[in-house]
C-alpha cells in the first residue's frame, strides 16, 4: 500500500490493485476505497495531495475555489464555507476522501453570497 501511495494513487486506485494482486480484507471481503483510507490513517500514511506538499491555492487551475479562496472570495469564514456546502449553497467535490475541496462559483453566485453575507452580520454599533 505504502508503494502505491507514493507512486500518487488514490484510495480507490490503491484498494483496486490490492484486489487484483488477490489480497484480501478484513472479514474476508474485497478491499474498498474507504479500508485504504482506515489503514492509512492508523498507519499515519499521508494521503496523496493534488498540489503536492504545497499549500492549497486560493484557485486550482481548473478554476475552481479552494476553501480559502472561496471564503475570500465572499468575504466570510472558510468555516461558512462548509455550512454553505452543508445547506447546498455552493457546491464542492473532492478527488477522494481526504483531499482538499474544489468548490464551484460562478460571478452572480459569488454576488449573492456576498450580499447574504452582508445581510447576516451583526451591526458594530452600539445599542442605544
Amino acid at each position: 500500500m505504502t508503494e502505491l501511495n507514493a507512486a500518487g494513487k488514490m484510495d480507490k486506485e490503491i484498494a483496486s490493485r490490492l484486489n487484483a494482486e488477490g489480497f484480501i480484507a478484513a472479514r474476508n471481503c474485497a478491499f474498498k476505497g474507504d479500508n485504504v483510507w482506515l489503514l492509512r490513517r492508523r498507519w499515519g500514511v499521508p494521503t496523496v495531495k493534488i498540489n503536492g506538499m504545497s499549500a492549497n491555492p486560493d484557485r486550482w487551475p481548473d478554476g475552481t475555489y479552494s476553501v480559502q479562496g472561496a471564503a475570500a472570495a465572499l468575504g466570510v469564514t472558510p468555516q461558512t464555507i462548509f455550512k454553505y456546502r452543508a445547506r447546498g449553497l455552493v457546491e464542492g467535490r473532492q478527488l477522494a476522501k481526504g483531499q482538499p475541496w474544489q468548490i464551484e462559483l460562478t460571478d452572480e453566485l459569488i454576488e449573492t453570497l456576498r450580499i447574504r453575507a452582508q445581510r447576516n452580520r451583526r451591526s458594530r454599533r452600539k445599542a442605544s
